[in-house]
């Protein structure tokens, strides 16, 4: 089988199910992604007789729900043990394992696909580079990426500081939105440029050190996209040309080596466009079980 990259994929879809069937759940993480940015940036709600209530305090690497639940994301958290912290506080313990446990259980990658604002910028890299029918460029290793997330905690050790926070780029786009932008937009262009111009989906796909721990937070999460009628494929390739983990689908759809139908790879995130575009209706979501 060869994976021709194609132009349009999306139409034999559109015209069997409908085009707000074939972009359901590109619309959901849409409306996900914008929804957490206006929930950080939002005021106080108004609870009628119980006072006012800010949803959402902080930002992506701290924050507090609803003023009393904390959160805080484990990949600062395993940079503040890496810069030799002292005193964590029960608060911040608290925090990072929430949030670990609800990745742990949905996919730790969900956070890539419904949640990072960076996912955005990276899809219109995506978008752009099709429309512009560029083709080629040069290729990385998926597992660069833990790699990258090794020489994170590397040099918070060296630095005994959160260094990379300052060039995350998920940090700087999500910091910008919020507070204003300065020279963090030259930080989200630069990832932009990089996946049109040099590696298909290179920063989410190969090198976001941040991914490739929410991969290993979601490694054996329950929620999983199902090859259920795999049966009914047809090799359009159009859930390859879309996905941008594509490596993860042969397991599940061709079933070698006798694999099941379930998509176990801790590299998907998750994001449902296989099951939006695929015009037999291989995909959906399930249970790692059947």
């Amino acid at each position: 089988m060869v994976a021709t990259p194609l132009r349009e994929p999306g139409h034999s879809a559109i015209d069997k199910k409908g085009w707000l069937a074939v972009h359901r759940y590109l619309l959901a993480r849409r409306f996900c992604q914008l929804a957490i940015l206006a929930l950080f940036v939002s005021g106080p709600i108004s609870l009628g007789a119980w006072g006012e209530v800010l949803v959402l305090k902080g930002n992506l690497a701290s924050s507090t729900l609803l003023e009393t639940i904390p959160l805080l994301d484990p990949f600062v958290f395993l940079q503040m043990l890496a810069a030799g912290a002292v005193g964590i506080g029960g608060t911040a313990l608290v925090g990072v394992l929430i949030v670990s446990l609800f990745y742990a259980l949905v996919g730790g990658r969900v956070f890539c696909s419904w949640v990072c604002p960076l996912n955005m910028v990276t899809d219109a890299a995506r978008w752009s580079r099709r429309k512009l029918q560029l083709k080629g460029g040069g290729r990385l290793k998926a597992h660069t990426r833990l790699f990258m997330l090794t020489a994170v905690l590397v040099v918070s050790v060296v630095t005994g500081s959160l260094s990379y926070e300052l060039i995350n780029p998920v940090s700087v786009l999500h910091r910008g939105i919020i507070f204003g932008f300065g020279l963090g937009w030259g930080i989200v262009l630069a990832v932009f440029l990089f996946d049109l111009l040099f590696v298909r989906d290179g920063w989410c796909g190969h090198l976001c050190p941040q991914g490739a721990l929410y991969g290993l937070i979601g490694r054996f999460s329950l929620l999983r996209v199902r090859a259920e009628k795999r049966e009914a494929c047809d090799d359009c390739m159009e859930c390859y040309e879309v996905c941008p983990e594509n490596h993860v689908i042969p397991p599940a759809l061709k079933g070698a080596h006798g694999e099941g139908p379930v998509i176990l790879s801790a590299d998907c995130t998750n994001c449902g466009r296989c099951i939006d575009i695929c015009h037999e209706q291989v995909f959906r979501f399930g249970g790692r079980r059947a």
